[in-house]
């Protein structure tokens, strides 16, 4: 059976918080087998036997909404895509040695060449970015993620489609227990 890893936004930051236990259950209220959550910024690994993503993404979605009360966009890769995102080297070593963060932007769909475009020329010396499939990674070269005018609100609003941003070290942890 297929193993998915959800990825979902807004879950324990603006006001909102879900224990991960109560999200373990709303997961498996949904049919879904071998549910776990990790660490609390809203990844959720699960078995189902579907293989339509888009179809679960909006499936868990709804049930989010219904329950919680407030819209969650999910982002699911399986454990195999998973494996593949972690082991990508957008970014020579050294760069990302020397900075702060490395972080993946899920995408629900891969961005439009001018929303690519327009992300890429408002690159500078701490933000550059690279686009592969559905994931950004940003590598961000400052001392403090203060010292940049870039968030995940203002990269979805340039990119035009719904992004959830994680720590690379988070994605490298998740494909090395689940892939």
């Amino acid at each position: 059976m297929p193993k998915y890893i959800a990825f979902l936004r807004a879950i324990n930051v603006g006001g909102h918080t879900v224990k991960m236990e109560r999200l373990k259950k709303l997961f498996e209220a949904l049919g879904f087998s071998n549910v776990e959550t990790f660490i609390a910024s809203g990844n959720v690994i699960f078995d189902t036997p579907s293989k339509n993503t888009q179809a679960l993404e909006k499936k868990i979605e709804a049930h989010l909404k219904k329950s919680l009360g407030y819209e969650v966009a999910t982002f699911i890769r399986s454990a195999s895509e998973l494996a593949e995102i972690a082991g990508y080297r957008p970014f020579p070593e050294s760069e990302i040695a020397k900075s702060h963060a490395l972080y993946i932007g899920f995408l629900q769909a891969p961005v439009s060449a001018e929303a690519k475009g327009k992300l890429l020329a408002a690159e500078s010396k701490i933000d550059r970015f690279q686009f592969r499939g559905r994931e950004l990674y940003w590598l961000l070269s400052a001392s403090s993620i203060k010292e940049t005018k870039f968030s995940g609100p203002l990269l979805e609003k340039t990119l035009g489609v719904p992004t959830t941003l994680r720590n690379v070290t988070t994605v490298k942890k998740l494909a090395e227990k689940y892939a």
